[in-house]
């Protein structure tokens, strides 16, 4: 008997991760999380190259100060209902320092990969990556803190390799409110952009910096969408109707970011995957089907991407960390899916979508 031919491997380029910020929290030790593979994390470069991950957006966000009170989140979000506070406020004179240090960990990371992984500012760079087995990154800042009211960051931070822009983390912004972390609930929580906000928006437009909606609440979403020329985008967010998170999106969403040619990708942290809203990784992959399933039925087979959330998430237990996207890969293909369209969600609707963004 012949062996069984093995299931081809599938590129995956992701919508988010939160790497940086474990390396920046490294200290000494960010060498051996960034090029050892131990598996202290849910990314590090010899996994990447080893299962499948071909690049993605990194973030660059601004944490909030430790307080004495600090509310054990952990907890609370393994045990719904739960409406967990939101930080303060965060104004660019605190933030641009923080940001600054974590571009110069993403410079690091280039430098000690030796080549093996390369920042990139076009789709053009990215797809010359894909093809020469180097692991491309985009800069991408997870709530705009450190852009100042006058803007002028914006430009810098462009001309330094930015190429993706969340307004807000949950928490406000001189720029807009984004949704609690609140379940169940819808993402109506409060008012949308500012007037600041609403400059940034065709700030990014003209500049072609993609605009992240994932965080935004709902008004901000749709101030997003009247105002906006490019395709609407939410790098990591899942589908309201399956799992009733406030992060979530809800149908009339899904539905403009498809008539827009943008995109969603599948989050797979666990509490915006189970139904039930908890973070507990002991569950199976069907939810995760389920979110699949009605992300593609409401924005189209060309519009839906993967946003792991990796290194800033629970996920999954079959999932886990980059190891498991051969497991994902598979799941789709036991939904029936075709080798065609799992390429287009692991990576080419994420090609294509940067391509209308960013031009070629």
């Amino acid at each position: 008997m012949s062996p069984p031919i093995p299931a081809p491997v599938v590129p995956v380029f992701d919508g988010h991760n939160d790497m940086v910020l474990n390396l920046a929290g490294a200290g000494s030790a960010r060498q051996e999380l960034w090029l050892q593979g131990t598996g202290a994390g849910h990314l590090d470069l010899p996994r990447m190259q080893s299962h499948g991950f071909a690049g993605g957006f990194f973030a660059v966000y601004i944490p909030s100060p430790e307080t004495a009170d600090a509310v054990d989140f952990q907890a609370l979000m393994d045990n719904p209902p739960y409406d967990l506070p939101l930080p303060d406020l965060i104004d660019h004179h605190a933030a641009q320092p923080v940001a600054v240090a974590m571009l110069g960990q993403l410079l690091w990371m280039e430098r000690a990969a030796a080549g093996a992984f390369r920042w990139c500012r076009t789709a053009g760079e990215i797809r010359a990556a894909l093809a020469g087995g180097v692991v491309a990154g985009v800069i991408h800042f997870e709530g705009a803190e450190p852009i100042g009211p006058d803007l002028d960051a914006l430009h810098l931070f462009h001309a330094m390799g930015l190429r993706s822009v969340g307004p807000v983390w949950s928490r406000p912004t001189i720029f807009g409110h984004g949704v609690p972390f609140r379940f169940p609930s819808g993402p109506d929580t409060g008012p949308g952009l500012t007037d600041l906000g609403r400059a940034l928006v065709r700030e990014c437009n003209a500049l072609r910096i993609m605009i992240d909606l994932s965080h935004l609440n709902e008004a901000g979403f749709w101030d997003v969408a009247k105002l906006s020329d490019a395709p609407l985008v939410a790098t990591h967010s899942n589908a309201h109707a399956v799992t009733p998170s406030s992060r979530n999106l809800t149908d009339g969403q899904l539905q403009a970011i498809g008539e827009t040619g943008g995109m969603v990708g599948l989050n797979f942290a666990t509490v915006f995957l189970r139904e039930d809203g908890r973070q507990s990784a002991e569950m199976t992959l069907d939810p995760v089907k389920r979110h699949i399933d009605h992300l593609l039925r409401l924005t189209g087979e060309d519009h839906v991407g993967l946003g792991s959330d990796y290194d800033g998430a629970t996920t999954p237990k079959d999932i886990g960390g980059v190891e498991g996207l051969p497991v994902l890969i598979a799941a789709m293909r036991d939904m029936g899916l075709g080798e065609p369209l799992i390429a287009k969600i692991a990576h080419g609707n994420w090609l294509r979508l940067l391509e209308r963004t960013w031009g070629a």
